[in-house]
């Protein structure tokens, strides 16, 4: 029979706690306790359980297999704790911190123009945004939700699609009158085709040809950290690129990209502030009108 004195949803919201803000000092300044209490009751958790949830170094924490399962189980119990009080009230208001990540572009025409009417909307609620192309790791980065483009790779993700936006490839005038325009996808291997410096979902820019699919790789005298600087590239007339028509404002024919918001955690184990942003997402995201 389980021991009536344990308080196991007040340790997990530590442990959770620990997580989140990536420490035991942080943790403890959040739930206004202290560095050593955190850690002996992090330390009583794990010889509770008789297994080592975190390894502990001078620098950081990091999760051990165990106590990443256990995280991540833990999430969805507190979610839905979480969920059986507001069920209980009628007046419960999304609230905590939100850690949102997405790419540069997104981020810019969307994200940024929205947030304002999404925090006025929901007061309780504060946002951490991360802008970057790179697909991060939503439990090491401890991210509640991130914006991906293009298509999603098989996990243990949830998403949910917001729309998907036509992508181009463009050249600026200057360019054009420079070197032409490719005519086709043999032509347009000779021109400067520049891309974003990291690894993206797919490989190369996809094409149709005489009826036939194909994929022309980028290969350029220049790459970017992220869309929108790869843009300012194009703009400046040093090459052709391929980009969301949002972000060059033209409705010209293009292939179709996808755009989720993915998170942890099984559809109906989520935060209110996590449920509450995600609605809001998927009710004012149009993406063939960008807002910024």
């Amino acid at each position: 029979m389980a021991r009536t004195d344990i308080n196991r949803s007040g340790e997990l919201e530590v442990f959770v706690r620990v997580i989140e803000t990536g420490g035991f000092s942080a943790a403890a300044r959040s739930l206004e306790m202290t560095p050593s209490a955190v850690s002996k009751l992090v330390a009583r958790l794990e010889q509770r359980l008789g297994t080592r949830l975190l390894q502990r170094s001078t620098r950081q924490l990091q999760l051990t297999p165990e106590g990443c399962a256990f995280y991540e189980r833990g999430l969805r119990v507190l979610a839905d704790l979480e969920e059986a009080e507001r069920c209980a009230s009628a007046h419960a208001e999304p609230r905590g911190r939100l850690r949102v990540n997405a790419n540069v572009p997104f981020g810019q025409h969307f994200l940024l123009p929205l947030l304002p009417e999404f925090l006025q909307r929901h007061p309780q609620v504060g946002v951490d945004l991360t802008l970057t192309d790179e697909v991060i790791d939503l439990l090491e980065q401890r991210t509640d939700v991130a914006v991906r483009a293009g298509p999603l790779k098989s996990s243990s993700l949830v998403a949910r699609r917001l729309g998907a936006t036509r992508m181009m490839i463009v050249a600026a005038p200057a360019y054009a009158a420079r070197h032409g325009l490719p005519a086709n996808a043999d032509a347009l291997l000779a021109h400067n085709r520049l891309d974003i410096g990291h690894v993206r979902s797919v490989q190369g820019w996809p094409l149709l040809q005489d009826g036939q699919q194909l994929r022309v790789l980028p290969s350029g005298n220049a790459r970017t950290s992220n869309g929108d600087a790869l843009r300012q590239l194009v703009l400046g007339g040093l090459g052709l690129a391929r980009l969301a028509a949002f972000q060059v404002q033209a409705d010209n024919p293009g292939d179709l990209e996808e755009v989720h918001a993915v998170f942890l955690g099984q559809g109906g184990y989520l935060p209110l502030r996590v449920r509450a942003f995600l609605d809001f997402l998927v009710e004012n995201v149009d993406l063939t009108q960008p807002r910024g």
